[in-house]
């Protein structure tokens, strides 16, 4: 699935992913392939994404949380998910 994480300054991330961990505003949430399309605001936090490796002009935003899942996080203030049909957008603060 392809996942795009924005700032109003610029991009952070777009590539393939395994899955996202999101701070919904109820918890985390995980978003796989095939999830159903959703649209919902998230709270501070970190998003998490799950993946082999990061292009290196994405990898300065991201702190690795795990060398043997590949997991990469990113902190946040505050943010909007719209994931459908296999693509997200998430807009984060």
């Amino acid at each position: 699935m392809n996942i795009k994480i924005l700032t109003p300054e610029f991009v952070i991330f777009e590539g393939e992913v395994k899955s996202v961990l999101l701070p919904g505003k109820s918890g985390e949430f995980h978003i796989m392939k095939d999830h159903a399309a959703i649209v919902t605001s998230l709270n501070s936090g970190k998003i998490k994404v799950f993946t082999d490796q990061i292009k290196e002009e994405y990898s300065q935003h991201f702190t690795r949380e795990n060398e043997k899942e590949s997991v990469f996080s990113f902190p946040m203030k505050s943010g909007v998910v719209e994931f459908s049909n296999n693509k997200g957008i998430i807009l984060a603060e």
